[in-house]
């Protein structure tokens, strides 16, 4: 049962005793719904999904840094090329 459903039961305070009583009072509930338990094919597919999220999401981060750190010192870079010569 998500925790927005049980939510509007709370009567006061955030403790484990005021959350247990306000989980026995929305079960009881006739309109209240579950949320179906996941297989473990669905939560392989989301384990995946998850680590291809953070992948991406380093690699961006990385990309970055290189880019911004070039980008700070185009000066260095046309001295040394001047030098060079």
């Amino acid at each position: 049962m998500p925790p927005s459903y049980v939510a509007p039961y709370v009567k006061r305070g955030k403790t484990d005793a005021t959350d247990a009583a306000a989980i026995c009072e929305a079960v009881t509930r006739p309109t209240m719904r579950f949320v179906p338990i996941k297989t473990a094919e669905q939560q392989a597919v989301l384990m995946l999904h998850r680590t291809r999220d953070l992948l991406v999401r380093q690699r961006v981060t990385i990309a970055s840094s290189i880019f911004f750190t070039r980008l700070s010192r185009p000066i260095m870079r046309r001295a040394a090329s001047l030098n060079a010569d």
